[in-house]
């Protein structure tokens, strides 16, 4: 996997975990309203590699009510 790759993910990853949070919902309410499993979320959430499909990636962002484009910001 190329460090570019991890990146990305990671990205997403800490971007859907922050505004997760700013909802004030854990791993488990968010896969529950998105009828995913709580490890997924954990798993996207964390640095262990996990893809998603950009279908996913939006429902994750419409349901925490984000722009989808917010996901690939880096933290500055």
């Amino acid at each position: 996997m190329s460090s570019n790759k991890s990146n990305i993910y990671n990205t997403i990853g800490n971007n859907i975990r922050k505004y997760r949070k700013e909802k004030g919902w854990t791993q488990r309410e968010l896969a529950d309203k998105l009828l995913l499993s709580d490890s997924f979320i954990a798993k996207l959430e964390s640095v262990t590699y996990q893809t998603l499909s950009i279908d996913t990636l939006e429902q994750i962002a419409n349901t925490l009510e984000v722009d989808i484009v917010k996901f690939f910001e880096e933290e500055k």
